[in-house]
C-alpha cells in the first residue's frame, strides 16, 4: 500500500509517497523536488510547465520591444453625400471607418506565462483569461501542470496513480464565504483532465504536523502550533497527539507571503535606484516645467515579472529617453531602468531579491546584487525587519486567533514547528521564539507538507473544513 501527496503551491510544487515505514520526494524536475509552479503558452496554445516555462518566458522576451496596436471595437458610417430625390437610381454614398479601442494588444507577444493562478481559485468573479484571443478558463491553465506532476508521480512509483492527499490552505484568497468549495470544485476538475481521479483535500499546516511526527526524534505526544509561511500564505493549525491518535483544535489562515515581501523590499530599496524620486524638466507650451519623474506608472509593472515586458513600449519608453538626455543627478538611475525594461531583467531583480532574503537568515547584513544592471545595493537585517514590521504584527494577530479557536493558551503549546520558505526569515524566528521560548523547531521547510500529505493519505485521514 502507498499514499501518495501533493503539495500545489503558490510558487513552486512538491510531491511525496510513503509506504508506511520510508516517505520519498518525488522528482518533478529533472533534478530537483521541486517544481516552479508555471505554465506557458506559446501562440500555437502550445503548453510548457515548470522551470522550461519560465525559461522560456524570459528567453523571448529579452530585447523585445513590444507595440501595443489598438483593436477595432466597431464601425462608423457616415454619409457624404445624399441621394438625389429627383433621381431614382441616385444612392446616398457613405464612408465607413473603423472605431479603435485603447492600444492593448501585444500582437508580437511569443508568449504568455502564467504563475500563481492557486490565487485565483477561490474568486468567483474570475472565471476565464484571455491568451491570444482564447478564452481559457482557470481550470484549463493549471490542467497542463497536475497532467505533467501525475506522470511525474507514476514515473516514480511504475504503476498509475490510484489517489492522493491534495493539499490547501487553511483559506484561499477570495472574499466570498464559499471561496474554499469553489477553490476545490476548479481543483477536482482540473484533476479530472489531467488523469487524478480520486483525491482527498487536506490542510497544509496539519499536514506539515504530520510530517513533523514522523520524524523519530519527535516526541510521543503534546500540543502543537504549526505555522507554515510560503509563498502565498500564512496558515496555522493548533494539534493535540498522543502516539498515533491526534486531534486537530484549531485552523486559521491570510493571504501573506514570499511574493508580498519580495514586492515590499523592491519598492522599498531598488525603486530609487532606477529614478523614483528623481526630478523631470520639460518645455510645455513655451513654459519650462519641472515636477516628480512619473514613476507611478511604471511601479506595478515593476513589481509583477510576468508584465514587465509591457513597459517595452514607446508611451513608456519615451519618458525614460527623455529624461536621460537631460542629463544631470539622476541620468544613471534612468539609464538602468532601460536597461532593465529593454532586456526583461526584472526577473533577475527579483531572483537577487530572495537571494538575499534568505541570505539574511544567517547574516547580518548582505548585497542585492544584480551585476547585469550593475546594481549592488546593500541589505542589512535591520532594513529587512523595518520594512516587514506590518506583516509581523498581522502573523502575531492571526497566531493569537488560531490559539483561542483552540481553546488553548501559549502556555499549553509543547511544540511550534515552522515550515514554508518564509519561515526561515530572521524576524519571523525571533518573533516566534519570544512568543514561545525554548518550543520553536524548524521543519523541512520546502518538502514537510508534501510529506504529511503522503502520510495523510497512506492512513485515509480525512479532514472536514469547520
Amino acid at each position: 500500500m502507498i499514499g501518495v501527496g501533493l503539495d500545489f503551491g503558490t510558487s513552486n510544487s512538491a510531491a511525496a509517497w510513503y509506504d508506511g515505514e520510508q516517505v520519498r520526494m518525488i522528482p518533478l524536475e529533472e533534478c530537483d523536488a521541486i517544481m516552479p509552479t508555471a505554465m506557458h503558452l506559446d501562440r500555437e496554445l502550445i503548453p510548457l510547465t515548470g522551470e522550461a516555462a519560465v525559461a522560456q518566458y524570459i528567453d523571448e522576451n529579452r530585447d523585445r520591444i513590444v507595440e501595443l496596436t489598438p483593436e477595432v471595437i466597431a464601425k462608423a458610417s457616415m454619409v457624404t453625400s445624399e441621394a438625389n430625390s429627383a433621381d431614382p437610381h441616385s444612392e446616398a454614398e457613405t464612408e465607413t471607418s473603423s472605431v479603435y479601442g485603447q492600444p492593448w494588444v501585444d500582437r508580437g507577444m511569443p508568449g504568455r506565462l502564467f504563475r500563481g493562478v492557486k490565487r485565483l481559485l477561490g474568486n468567483s468573479s474570475i472565471r476565464r483569461l484571455l491568451v491570444f484571443d482564447h478564452p481559457f478558463r482557470l481550470v484549463a491553465l493549471i490542467t497542463p501542470i497536475l497532467l505533467r506532476i501525475r506522470q511525474a508521480i507514476e514515473e516514480s512509483l511504475a504503476e498509475p496513480l490510484a489517489d492522493i492527499h491534495f493539499g490547501h490552505p487553511v483559506l484561499f484568497e477570495g472574499n466570498e464565504n464559499l471561496r474554499n468549495n469553489l477553490a476545490f470544485d476548479r481543483l477536482s476538475e482540473a484533476c479530472g483532465h489531467a488523469g487524478i481521479n480520486k483525491l482527498t483535500f487536506y490542510p497544509e499546516p496539519v499536514a506539515a504536523t504530520l510530517s513533523y511526527r514522523h520524524d523519530e526524534q519527535s516526541p510521543d505526544s503534546g500540543c502543537v502550533l504549526t505555522v507554515d509561511f510560503g509563498g502565498g500564505t500564512l496558515d496555522l493549525s493548533v494539534v493535540e497527539y498522543s502516539g498515533t491518535s491526534f486531534d486537530v483544535l484549531s485552523t486559521s489562515g491570510i493571504s501573506l507571503g514570499g511574493d508580498h515581501i519580495d514586492q515590499l523590499i523592491f519598492r522599498e530599496l531598488l525603486f530609487p535606484h532606477f529614478g523614483k524620486g528623481e526630478t523631470w524638466s520639460r518645455v510645455k507650451d513655451g513654459r519650462l516645467i519641472e515636477n516628480d519623474f512619473p514613476f507611478e506608472e511604471y511601479e506595478d509593472k515593476l513589481l509583477n515579472w510576468a508584465v514587465t515586458y509591457i513597459l517595452n513600449q514607446n508611451q513608456y519608453r519615451s519618458k525614460i529617453i527623455d529624461r536621460i538626455a537631460q542629463g544631470g543627478q539622476g541620468k544613471e538611475k534612468f539609464e538602468r531602468l532601460l536597461e532593465l525594461i529593454t532586456h526583461n531583467f526584472s526577473y533577475l531583480v527579483f531572483q537577487s531579491i530572495k537571494d538575499a532574503k534568505a541570505a539574511l537568515s544567517n547574516v547580518e547584513e548582505t548585497i542585492i546584487d544584480v551585476p547585469e544592471l550593475d546594481l549592488a545595493v546593500p541589505f542589512s537585517r535591520d532594513q529587512f525587519e523595518q520594512i516587514m514590521t506590518d506583516m509581523l504584527g498581522r502573523i502575531e494577530n492571526v497566531t493569537e486567533e488560531v490559539l483561542q479557536r483552540s481553546g488553548r493558551g501559549r502556555a499549553d503549546i509543547d511544540i511550534v514547528i515552522r515550515t514554508g520558505g518564509s519561515s526561515q526569515i530572521a524576524a519571523v524566528k525571533r518573533l516566534l521564539e519570544k512568543q514561545f521560548p525554548g518550543k520553536v523547531t524548524e521543519h523541512d521547510p520546502f518538502t514537510s507538507v508534501a510529506a504529511g500529505l503522503a502520510i495523510a493519505s497512506y492512513y485515509g485521514y480525512q479532514f472536514q473544513q469547520s
